[in-house]
């Protein structure tokens, strides 16, 4: 069984949704209890890092996330929630990658980005399993990891920026497989695939 982290802060239903279309047992909780005996775990999220971060802590996450020894993915705000910082708000985060999160800048940049963008892949990884390079995959957001070790694939708007990244167990997106057509869809099915 798959556990969806409920932040308070996230689409959750698209991420089910996409999850079963895959004929995957997905479950939204808050339950530390099933979030430890899950065999993967979802850290999904939309909106202001600040926000999530208070409602993790009032939910008694902010210890046991980072030391779940599962498959874990953050999407979107989940990934940089993994960080150890955010610029937004200025908070404290989970500290899984380390890292601030910091607001997205170029001339003329457009914020939020928003829309279909390219993965250029840096690393192997399971989770790109049949993943070509150049692929495109759909991006909401205002802010942004940098580019460091553990990035597997990057994107480019305004600058380079970690589009996937990989730690142990962990991994993240910052765009929505959920919303990236095919493609998203067989890089959740590859996180599905990863056993611990």
């Amino acid at each position: 069984m798959i556990a969806v982290i409920n932040s308070g802060l996230a689409n959750i239903s698209s991420v089910v949704f996409a999850l079963n279309r895959l004929g995957v047992d997905a479950q939204v909780t808050t339950d530390p209890k099933v979030i430890s005996a899950a065999t993967h775990v979802i850290l999904p999220g939309v909106g202001a890092a600040q926000m999530a971060m208070k409602n993790l802590t009032a939910l008694n996450l902010t210890d046991l996330i980072p030391k779940l020894t599962q498959p874990v993915l953050g999407i979107c705000l989940g990934m940089q929630l993994l960080f150890e910082h955010s610029e937004e708000g200025n908070v404290a985060c989970l500290g899984v990658f380390p890292g601030e999160i910091k607001k997205l800048v170029g001339d003329g940049l457009i914020i939020p980005h928003m829309g279909w963008n390219t993965l250029s892949i840096r690393k192997p990884s399971a989770l790109l399993a049949g993943i070509p390079d150049e692929s495109y995959v759909y991006f909401v957001h205002s802010y942004c990891a940098p580019v460091a070790d553990h990035t597997i694939a990057t994107t480019q708007y305004g600058q380079d920026f970690s589009a996937i990244v990989q730690r142990d167990n962990f991994y993240a997106m910052q765009f929505h497989p959920e919303r990236s057509g095919e493609l998203g869809e067989r890089l959740l099915r590859n996180f599905v695939g990863i056993q611990r």
